[in-house]
C-alpha cells in the first residue's frame, strides 16, 4: 500500500503518514484482542490526532480493560478447577494428596 495516498476512512493520515506499517495491519498480524488492538491504535496516533495525553489515557484504559478480562478468565478457570476436584471427589471418593 502506498502510504502517501491518504483517505480519511481506509487509511487516515494520523495512522499512516510517515509510517512503514499501518496500526491495523500490525494488530491483525499480531492477532491482538480488541482491547490490545485499541491500546496499540491510541499509542500509534498519540499526538498525531488531537491531544496526545488523551490518546495515551485511552490506551491505558484499554490496557486496564484487558487486565480485567484476563483476571476474570483466570478466576473462572480457577473456579472450574476447584469444581472439577469436587466432582472427582463426589464420584471417586476423596483424593489422596499425601503422596509426594
Amino acid at each position: 500500500m502506498c502510504m502517501s495516498n491518504f483517505n480519511s476512512v481506509s487509511n487516515p493520515q494520523h495512522y499512516v503518514a510517515g509510517r512503514k506499517y499501518e496500526p491495523r495491519r500490525v494488530i491483525e498480524d499480531w492477532g491482538l484482542s480488541f482491547n490490545l488492538g485499541n491500546a496499540l491504535k491510541y499509542i500509534a496516533r498519540a499526538g498525531r490526532k488531537g491531544d496526545a495525553v488523551e490518546d495515551l489515557r485511552k490506551a491505558i484504559q484499554y490496557l486496564e480493560f484487558e487486565i480485567e478480562r484476563i483476571e476474570m478468565h483466570r478466576e473462572a478457570w480457577n473456579k472450574a478447577l476447584e469444581n472439577a476436584g469436587e466432582i472427582f471427589d463426589a464420584f471417586f471418593g476423596r483424593r489422596d494428596t499425601s503422596c509426594s
